[in-house]
């Protein structure tokens, strides 16, 4: 019987109302008033407290006053990480050249085999026998002038990429030329024992120092991608990281390393895609 009682005396007060009402403070008079009970008072509470986080969240979603809030992305802020991830796919590039750069350098000094690119070109699995092709002499006469037009341009690209300054390392006469056939990757110039070995261009040294197969040797980063090569020396003049210009000494020919048959300079000439014929760019 007390549960009973208690329960309807809850009841009673949950649907009992109240009455909100403003009076003047002078006479008394009521200028407003509003029924209330505690399940009207709840929604009320509850409606306002929607309606405030529902207008936050549309000005955070849809107005710039997002940016303003700490640690929430702005647009300055996604074209900066744009901008980064292009920089760091750039610089992993750059890093796989560098890599394989100094693969080939390795290779080179130890005297291990060399993946030319030229070598394994794809053209040269292409057919054209079979291909038909019909050109007519209206074709033929602009073909013609358009290679007369444009003839001195390829010449003016090809000095972009390689140098056309190159000078001869030393005075001396050539025992054996460039043979890729036979992994003998530069040419070699007999020379008197210390005899001045010179800069063919100028550029930064990348190696100088002793090598069991080649002894002495000196390698030189040129401009535009072009890399030089002199092995068999006797002693070095310069060292790593060191500047040096077209005819400075920086080394003197010799007869070192286990890959020698006397006394000669071994001078190599290597491009972003393999070995160069140091005969096609330099007057000996």
């Amino acid at each position: 019987m007390d549960k009973q009682a208690g329960s309807k005396k809850q009841k009673k007060l949950a649907t009992k109302s109240y009455r909100l009402a403003v009076v003047e403070e002078d006479s008394y008079l009521e200028k407003f008033a509003v029924s209330l009970s505690k399940r009207n008072i709840f929604l009320i509470t509850f409606s306002i407290t929607f309606t405030v986080i529902l207008i936050t969240t549309l000005l955070i979603f849809y107005t710039p006053i997002r940016e303003y809030i700490p640690g929430y992305d702005t647009s300055r802020l996604r074209i900066q990480a744009v901008q980064n991830l292009e920089k760091l796919d750039s610089l992993m590039n750059s890093l796989e050249q560098n890599e394989q750069f100094i693969k080939a350098f390795n290779r080179t000094i130890n005297g291990e085999e060399f993946a030319n690119q030229y070598e394994k070109s794809k053209i040269k699995e292409v057919d054209f026998t079979d291909l038909e092709v019909n050109i007519n002499v209206e074709d033929s006469i602009l073909r013609k002038i358009v290679e007369v037009e444009d003839r001195f341009n390829v010449i003016e690209q090809e000095e972009a990429l390689i140098s056309p300054n190159l000078i001869s390392p030393a005075s001396g006469f050539i025992s054996e030329g460039f043979d890729y056939s036979k992994q003998h990757y530069g040419v070699d110039i007999v020379l008197k024992e210390k005899t001045p070995i010179k800069a063919v261009y100028d550029g930064i040294v990348l190696f100088s120092e002793w090598t069991l197969n080649y002894g002495y040797t000196v390698i030189i980063f040129h401009r535009n991608e072009l890399i030089s090569s002199y092995k068999h020396n006797e002693s070095v003049k310069v060292k790593k990281g060191d500047y040096v210009q077209t005819g400075e000494v920086i080394a003197l020919s010799g007869n070192t390393g286990e890959l020698t048959s006397g006394p000669h300079l071994h001078l190599e000439l290597w491009d972003l895609q393999g070995p160069l014929n140091p005969e096609d760019l330099i007057k000996f």
